[in-house]
């Protein structure tokens, strides 16, 4: 069937008018109302595509956590800083994490989240998610009883995490698992257990962070009997990661309970990973490690070696002079004080570019117990490495949101 001219533009119109929304508003909430928690949730549940939930300056003393199930929200408050918009859940009586989103094209912006019990702020199968100038805090410090994660992020395509704060989380920071195209950036992780952690995941850039002051700053995971297997392509670049010297706070039978004091970048059991043209300094254990996942499992199509992990062009100073995984302070004794500042447990393969020396622990086999390691140096710089990943682009419409 042909339409004229009348009927193509009158169509035209018409799609326009059916995918936008209708009416677009903005929803403003006061934190010094007295029903501040309920007015909030009510304005998050009757909100509808493309409006904007603005919060607010104050504090909101909040008692249960809060969710978001509509699409195409911006949450938008003051500020994260003070006297900005502080949504503080040191009240809080349930275990939840602060806000869940399982919404998408959500656009989390200018607020903050203290003090949950759970987890800061989670979103579930929310694809195109934008979280930025954000800040969530664990107020007293790193505590083993403060919430797991800060920015979390699970189960979505397009991910974007851009310019936030987190201190105190008993797991990690900013971790995005499961998930697949993710951009990390202009961020602070400080006094976590894990600074930034990529888990699980396809097709992520971690650039221009600072993390400090963690147990380990930056972690690039992939374990065992998750939906989601198989991470790779992970580009970790241009970030300052230094003094991460916070001792291990998880709680035990946690998997980042493991990580060393002292750890720069930590990769395990991961694939097509490239560490470049980051700036290391005073991580006790090590600036880079590369490992193999060494624990039991029972899921028979999992890879636990790391393979071809590339480390090139980083800026290396003070490292591996506290090492604290087991046996680690004699091999330094025995090496004049210091262990070199990259650690490989000798499974897998990686090629180390950096012209700093590598430790290998001689342990090919994930099977083989760490009391049976033999340390010597080894040079992983003769290998070919494979072609370059390619930066990770996301939606022009999530970039825009951030401009």
């Amino acid at each position: 069937m042909r339409f004229n001219g009348f009927h193509a533009a009158a169509l035209g119109v018409l799609a326009v008018l059916g995918a936008s929304p209708a009416a677009a508003k903005t929803i403003s909430v006061s934190a010094t109302t007295p029903d501040a928690n309920e007015k909030l949730q009510e304005a998050l549940i009757l909100a509808e595509p493309g409006d904007v939930v603005q919060l607010g300056a104050g504090v909101w003393t909040l008692t249960d956590g809060l969710s978001l199930d509509v699409a195409g929200v911006t949450v938008r408050g003051a500020g994260a800083g003070e006297g900005g918009s502080i949504l503080d859940f040191a009240g809080q009586q349930g275990a939840g994490e602060g806000l869940l989103v399982t919404s998408d094209d959500v656009l989390l912006t200018n607020f903050a989240v203290l003090n949950t019990k759970g987890d800061g702020i989670k979103s579930k199968g929310a694809d195109r998610i934008v979280y930025h100038q954000l800040r969530v805090e664990w107020t007293a410090g790193p505590k083993e009883t403060n919430g797991a994660y800060g920015i979390y992020p699970v189960e979505s395509t397009d991910v974007l995490v851009d310019s936030v704060y987190v201190r105190g989380a008993s797991d990690a920071g900013i971790y995005v698992g499961q998930s697949k195209n993710i951009i990390v950036r202009d961020s602070i992780a400080t006094e976590n257990v894990a600074g930034i952690e990529i888990e699980n995941s396809y097709n992520a850039d971690v650039h221009d962070n600072i993390a400090t002051k963690n147990t380990g700053g930056i972690l690039v995971f992939d374990l065992p009997s998750l939906p989601m297997q198989g991470g790779h392509n992970v580009r970790v670049f241009e970030n300052i990661v230094n003094d991460n010297s916070t001792p291990n706070f998880a709680p035990k039978g946690n998997i980042v309970a493991s990580v060393p004091t002292g750890t720069g970048v930590l990769v395990m059991a991961n694939r097509n990973v490239e560490i470049f043209d980051n700036v290391f300094a005073d991580n006790g254990t090590a600036n880079v490690m590369i490992v193999g996942y060494r624990y039991e499992h029972k899921d028979p199509n999992y890879q636990p070696l790391p393979r071809a992990i590339v480390v090139r062009g980083n800026q290396h100073g003070k490292a591996g002079y506290a090492p604290k995984f087991p046996g680690g302070d004699m091999i330094a004794a025995a090496m004049g004080g210091a262990i070199p500042p990259v650690l490989w447990d000798g499974s897998g393969d990686a090629v180390v570019l950096d012209k700093v020396g590598v430790l290998s622990l001689n342990l090919p086999d994930v099977k083989t117990p760490q009391s049976e390691a033999k340390p010597a140096p080894a040079d992983l710089s003769k290998g070919t490495p494979p072609a370059a990943l390619p930066a990770i682009t996301l939606p022009e419409s999530m970039e825009a949101k951030v401009k």
